[in-house]
């Protein structure tokens, strides 16, 4: 009996050893962009990532890696909307475009 005890410890304790150096992947760094008119363009560091304003009303998230981004809303040929921003790993950066604030 006592062998039995002694063979399901440590097995138990083994389990939890090898578990212990599992690490989960961490989050990653992510634009929030809202407020942004019906039809307005994203562009991210320069690149256009889509719609700014997806349809359903809903925010458009951006996977970006950690650091220093330019968030941009075009509207035709204009820039209405421009924010220098900075994004940590698992951070989730919100910007809110405001009508009317400068570029």
């Amino acid at each position: 009996m006592r062998i039995l005890l002694v063979i399901s410890l440590s097995l138990i304790s083994a389990c939890s050893w090898f578990g212990a150096g599992r690490h989960r992947a961490p989050e990653p760094a992510e634009i929030v962009v809202t407020g942004a008119p019906a039809g307005a363009l994203l562009l991210v560091d320069g690149a256009q990532i889509g719609d700014a304003a997806l349809g359903n009303g809903h925010s458009q998230v951006i996977d970006v890696p950690p650091g220093s981004h330019r968030v941009e809303v075009k509207v035709g040929d204009r820039i209405v909307y421009r924010e220098e921003t900075d994004v940590a790993m698992g951070e989730h950066r919100i910007v809110t475009v405001l009508s009317g604030a400068p570029r």
